[in-house]
């Protein structure tokens, strides 16, 4: 952010009300479906964040750990910094109905964020188009965009800034739009008028805590990430936790289920950013068919996607875990077998477990047909 001194004498009042209101026209135009402003007071969050780190629920997310202050205080990420332009972004492709892929165990579940190209580009030039406009109307100022790129609590933010509410599974609601959405800030040194804190409306409901394939929600508002899919299946390194694995099902880049069961997703609307929708046909394929893949087929396959950040030697990790969960089949079997003498010994672990897995549900499928 480039100093600009003394910009808070430079507009009135009444300036800066007339400049949130454009601020909130322009980034309508340019995709955003909502944009709050709010200051950088984040105590609150500060303290529950610090709870949940002490208490190692992190796990490897050690990314999460270090630059606490910036995190929870803006004004040390970006010094100068006295208000957030938050915005958010619907995602929510055109495909494959979720429960549907969920309930073909021969399927692989993809997260549905990550069916489309990465939103981190697209988004991050949307809010450089923003930072720009601004620029243009009244002249040089201090800002910095960031789309879940530094050390940011882009949900407390948003929910300061109006956006919606953090619900019971740590994850922002809005009412018209439920939580399909990406979330954007501008950290500036524009001394915009701020809006109102959203106001929670969970209420008795637990659907998201009950529905939880590893009752990752452990309390309500507090995520065990170490026991939650998406980190086991994205941000994990090494192997996943045996216990947990037959309740990964057949997720193998993350997981929605907590999403797809909450109330306020039945007002959520379909994306009309094109580059969200599904791509390579990734919202139906078949657990063998990406398992199969070689590391230049993934390579080609995951270009411009979220899913290349966890590498070749992970996503086949988390494609034998699937495949020990699907249906006895000799088929599968014999890809795993197939994998197993080139595997990296962090790969094959899992490959080996299937197998077992497949051999156990083989022997229950073989008695069942007996007379």
């Amino acid at each position: 952010m480039q100093a600009i001194q003394n910009i808070s004498t430079r507009f009135s009042d009444a300036e800066c009300q007339r400049l949130s209101l454009d601020i909130k026209r322009w980034s309508s135009e340019l995709g955003f479906q909502q944009t709050g402003i709010t200051d950088t007071q984040l105590d609150q969050d500060k303290a529950h964040l610090r709870d949940w780190l002490n208490t190692g629920m992190h796990g490897e997310m050690s990314y999460m750990a270090r630059n606490e202050l910036k995190r929870s205080q803006p004004d040390k990420l970006q010094p100068g910094t006295i208000r957030i332009i938050s915005v958010r972004m619907d995602y929510l492709p055109e495909a494959a109905p979720a429960e549907q892929v969920l309930n073909d165990k021969n399927q692989a579940y993809i997260s549905r964020y990550a069916l489309g190209r990465d939103y981190h580009k697209l988004m991050r030039r949307r809010l450089q188009r923003l930072a720009d406009r601004i620029e243009s109307a009244i002249g040089p100022y201090g800002y910095r965009a960031f789309v879940d790129s530094a050390p940011v609590l882009e949900k407390a933010l948003a929910q300061k800034a109006g956006l919606g509410w953090i619900g019971k599974h740590t994850n922002l609601l809005n009412k018209e739009a439920g939580s399909w959405f990406f979330l954007g800030e501008l950290y500036t040194d524009l001394p915009l008028p701020v809006d109102n804190l959203a106001k929670n409306h969970c209420g008795h409901c637990s659907d998201c805590m009950k529905i939880c394939p590893t009752q990752a929600i452990i309390a309500p508002y507090r995520l065990d990430a170490r026991r939650c899919i998406s980190y086991l299946t994205i941000e994990l390194k090494g192997s996943i936790p045996e216990e947990l694995r037959p309740l990964i099902g057949n997720r193998v880049y993350g997981c929605d289920d907590c999403q797809l069961v909450c109330p306020w997703n039945r007002f959520a609307q379909i994306t009309g950013e094109k580059d969200y929708h599904p791509r390579h046909r990734l919202d139906q394929r078949q657990l063998i068919d990406l398992f199969l893949w070689s590391e230049d087929e993934f390579m080609r396959y995951t270009e411009g996607s979220a899913i290349r950040r966890i590498g070749y030697e992970r996503w086949l990790r988390n494609l034998a875990v699937g495949l020990g969960n699907a249906p006895a089949n000799e088929k599968i079997i014999d890809t795993l077998n197939l994998r197993k003498n080139q595997a990296t010994p962090m790969v094959k672990e899992h490959i080996e477990w299937a197998l077992k897995q497949q051999q156990k549900l083989n022997k229950i499928s073989s008695r069942e047909c007996l007379p």
